[in-house]
């Protein structure tokens, strides 16, 4: 298997190679040159993984198909290590339930940092320590997270052979939960960075030190945001997951939700319909940053400022520029590098969005199954509320998102939710709509008040450069 830059550079390369890379040499993200497909018949024995021998067995099977620079059985046991009863709290990992009618959430927050972005973290600690001690060699993470990103990476990373990270974050636009599960690490490999500005500051910040290419060839800089293919990579495996648990029948369709702002959980999702999972729609929720929203409703991809983009009750969708979008919009546009390269180069960059043709945003839902919707502050917590009196679930502000906009979608087929985060993450805004605080794991009580650790730090590519020096030298 081989992957290729969306922006048309014409390196070919491994999946060990990007794992470590990050962004293509030409700012492009990578993909695999052709989805592999799932048969009728492959499908089928993909249930019967799954129902005999569980998640890691199904997440091997699945990852398999993209990764062929690790042993076989290297590769079975990395995932059996990853998804475990004792690190996901249940045998299922993902396990699916009813909201009510066929509308059905896919529990993905039972991890370390009670957020989905632990499904794809576990799994990227392991294959980092993996293919650094094959190598011999080191790895500097730079990351940027609006919240759930950073904890989930440094929870992966932390004690890990070879491995250091440097997790910026828009400081104080995380809610003290975030923040405390981040900034209380003392771990010597674990550096925290507080970005004076917004999450897509943060992500500029990561992608400018990523095309600096002689800093990043000398300190071995890689990620962990959702550019890093293989992290989209292991969601993947969840949408395989909530399918096979919500059908009886490969001649079934789903339909999936995702809260989304930086397009990675989702684009995930795409991936897996490209494979031949029977996805009938994606939906994307966003919150009042609704870039993505606009974009599916009028072809018209518009990035906002550091000024327009809103402080939110479900801050982890508050982007206004999305990583991922580039690798759907690759596909849309025929995997046309040079055409991705222009609309991302000479639009995004030089003019701050672009358009595509009414055809284009026709095509999103037709062949590619997108729609979308919008959610606002009022809305999540008449959600909760909902959810919560009416149907005895209590559930996050941002996967309130997804069920609002969820309600707006719903057809014949099974509807899932991907639950993103555990209440407790977002314990305000849940007392808000319902006066009461949620419930709170045990080993996070007074995570609030632990010892922090972290420097604040002006938007400034240079500052966030000349530290990582400072720590490597």
């Amino acid at each position: 298997m081989k992957y290729i830059s969306t922006r048309g550079h014409a390196d070919r390369k491994r999946f060990c190679d990007i794992l470590l890379e990050g962004l293509a040499p030409d700012g492009g993200l990578y993909l695999p040159v052709e989805y592999p497909q799932i048969s009728d018949a492959k499908l089928t024995e993909l249930r019967n993984v799954l129902a005999n021998q569980g998640y890691a067995a199904l997440a091997f099977e699945i990852l398999s198909l993209y990764i062929d620079d690790i042993p076989a059985d290297d590769l079975r046991a990395l995932c059996a290590k990853t998804y475990t009863k004792e690190v996901f709290g249940t045998d299922a990992i993902v396990p699916v339930r009813t909201l009510e009618g066929n509308l059905l959430i896919e529990a993905l927050s039972n991890g370390p940092t009670l957020a989905f972005k632990d499904m794809a973290m576990q799994l990227l600690g392991n294959l980092f320590e993996y293919e650094l001690t094959r190598r011999g060699e080191e790895l500097n993470i730079l990351g940027a997270t609006s919240g759930d990103t950073g904890s989930a990476a440094e929870y992966a990373m932390r004690g890990k052979k070879g491995v250091r990270v440097f997790m910026t974050s828009p400081h104080g636009r995380m809610s003290p939960f975030q923040q405390a599960q981040m900034f209380s690490l003392q771990d010597e490999n674990i550096h925290n960075i507080a970005i004076e500005g917004v999450f897509d500051d943060c992500q500029d910040i990561v992608k400018a030190v990523s095309n600096d290419h002689a800093f990043k060839a000398k300190y071995k800089i890689g990620t962990v945001n959702s550019i890093n293919w293989a992290r989209l990579l292991a969601q993947v495996v969840y949408y395989f997951a909530g399918y096979l648990q919500a059908t009886t029948r490969n001649e079934e369709k789903v339909s999936f939700t995702v809260p989304s702002g930086n397009f990675g959980n989702i684009c995930a999702g795409h991936v897996a319909r490209q494979m031949g999972l029977p996805i009938a729609q994606l939906v994307v929720a966003t919150n009042e940053n609704d870039v993505l929203d606009e974009f599916f409703r009028t072809g018209v991809y518009q990035v906002r400022g550091s000024a327009n983009t809103y402080e939110t009750s479900s801050p982890s969708m508050d982007i206004s520029k999305a990583s991922n979008f580039e690798r759907f919009i690759f596909d849309l546009v025929g995997r046309d590098g040079a055409a991705t390269r222009v609309l991302f180069e000479a639009g995004v960059a030089e003019q701050g969005g672009f358009k595509l043709s009414p055809l284009m945003v026709e095509e999103a839902a037709s062949k590619y199954g997108f729609v979308s919707g919008k959610s606002t502050h009022a809305d999540r917590l008449a959600t909760i509320k909902d959810c919560y009196e009416r149907l005895g679930q209590m559930i996050d502000t941002h996967t309130a998102d997804g069920v609002k906009v969820a309600r707006e979608h719903l057809r014949a087929e099974p509807m899932l939710v991907l639950e993103t985060a555990l209440p407790i993450k977002f314990a305000a805004t849940i007392e808000e709509a319902l006066g009461r605080q949620p419930e709170r794991p045990a080993k996070f009580d007074g995570i609030e008040y632990l010892p922090k650790r972290v420097v604040v730090m002006p938007s400034d590519v240079e500052q966030v450069k000349a530290y990582i020096q400072q720590h490597c030298d």
